[in-house]
């Protein structure tokens, strides 16, 4: 009976973990993780930004497609390349809240990881002043109290449920390959403009492969939308 019992308890510590880290998991608190209307919708989502010259070089892309994105972008790095947050901003783009350092907040006390958070949106402010409240957690690590802290700032968790592996820096064709066979309609895609351990990340490949995918789904029918768009009806996810 012991035994059966500690085995159950290492299940549920397990499946905890797992749901800690799992981008669509939702046993901490709903996060938006897909398009709410599902169907041929997709949003670019890119991470661990800004990026010198990776971002200037994605914003090209996108501007040549006219598809709006989304980007989650460390507090430090806007700090150091305010610029290209500017850039970013300008050309109509989403700009979320990445953290300050790019910690794995499931092991950050909850003064420290409110302090990411206020850290980085301070930072985003200076920059480009009002930006949207969306919270994305690095490496999608989140417990109750992380989803907690975000909200009571009024910031809105978004993870996804398409990874395009892209942090290796693998061949374009490789991250597209990756992408379309999580696809499904009214998916959040995970690319990266920059690297968290440093500035100056080498991106191109996902630079390329994001012309591969947006000229592959714009021929399919789909619509390239930004995150606020699917959490518009939220009145605190953006402001």
């Amino acid at each position: 009976m012991l035994a059966a019992f500690l085995g159950l308890g290492a299940v549920a510590t397990g499946s905890a973990a797992y749901q800690s880290m799992a981008p669509t998991g939702q046993w901490f608190g709903h996060t938006l993780a897909r398009l709410p209307s599902g169907g041929k919708r997709i949003a670019l989502t890119y991470d661990d930004g800004p990026n010198d010259a990776h971002t200037l070089q994605l914003l090209e892309v996108l501007a040549e497609h006219s598809v709006r994105a989304t980007f989650f972008m460390i507090g430090r790095y806007v700090r150091e390349r305010p610029d290209i947050v500017c850039e970013v901003a300008r050309a109509g783009h989403v700009v979320g809240n990445h953290t300050f350092t790019h910690p794995l907040l499931i092991f950050q006390s909850e003064e420290a990881t409110r302090a990411q958070l206020l850290d980085c949106r301070a930072a985003l402010h200076d920059a480009i002043g009002e930006h949207s409240n969306l919270f994305r957690p690095p490496f999608g690590g989140r417990r109750p109290a992380t989803l907690r802290i975000a909200r009571g700032l009024g910031m809105e968790p978004v993870m996804w449920n398409v990874t395009g592996y892209d942090w290796n820096a693998p061949p374009a064709v490789e991250i597209e390959k990756k992408v379309c066979r999580q696809m499904r309609g009214g998916d959040v895609i995970l690319l990266h403009d920059g690297g968290h351990k440093a500035m100056g990340a080498d991106r191109l490949q996902t630079v390329i492969a994001t012309d591969l995918l947006i000229r592959r789904y714009k021929d399919q029918g789909y619509e390239f939308v930004a995150v606020d768009t699917a959490v518009s009806h939220q009145p605190s996810a953006v402001r």
